[in-house]
């Protein structure tokens, strides 16, 4: 019988044959002409982007790339996740994001979106078909 317990955990040069099917799988999706090689994968997985795995099964499913990001003028790091996938796998009916407070636009995008607003704001949250 086939395990329900997702780990996620970062990248490994093993998995990125996976990650770089589920690129360019994704930008199949919207519509984009997506050029990266698997070379180029591995020197962006270690010199820039953050590449986590969530892994089924002993088997990737799922990747995010956080990618750093900062505001110098302020002294701030962070984080920009660049994707998020949730495969059918993994039974997936929602997904959920969050917001500054303060960033009234970016929650007016994620209305508009068709998220709807958690009472435990500022989170939103969208059904997913399948």
């Amino acid at each position: 019988m086939a395990s329900t317990e997702v780990f996620t955990r970062i990248a490994e040069k093993m998995d990125l044959t996976f990650v770089l099917k589920m690129v360019h799988g994704l930008a199949d999706h919207h519509v984009d002409d997506s050029t990266l090689i698997l070379e180029q994968l591995e020197v962006e997985a270690h010199d820039w982007h953050h590449l986590l795995v969530a892994i089924l099964d002993e088997k990737v499913t799922a990747y995010a790339s956080l990618m750093p990001i900062g505001q110098l003028q302020f002294g701030v790091r962070g984080m920009d996740m660049h994707r998020l996938s949730c495969p059918k796998q993994l039974s997936c009916k929602c997904k959920t994001v969050g917001t500054h407070p303060d960033n009234t636009a970016a929650a007016e995008v994620y209305l508009a979106a068709g998220f709807e607003r958690l009472p435990n704001a500022p989170r939103f949250r969208i059904g997913i078909d399948g």
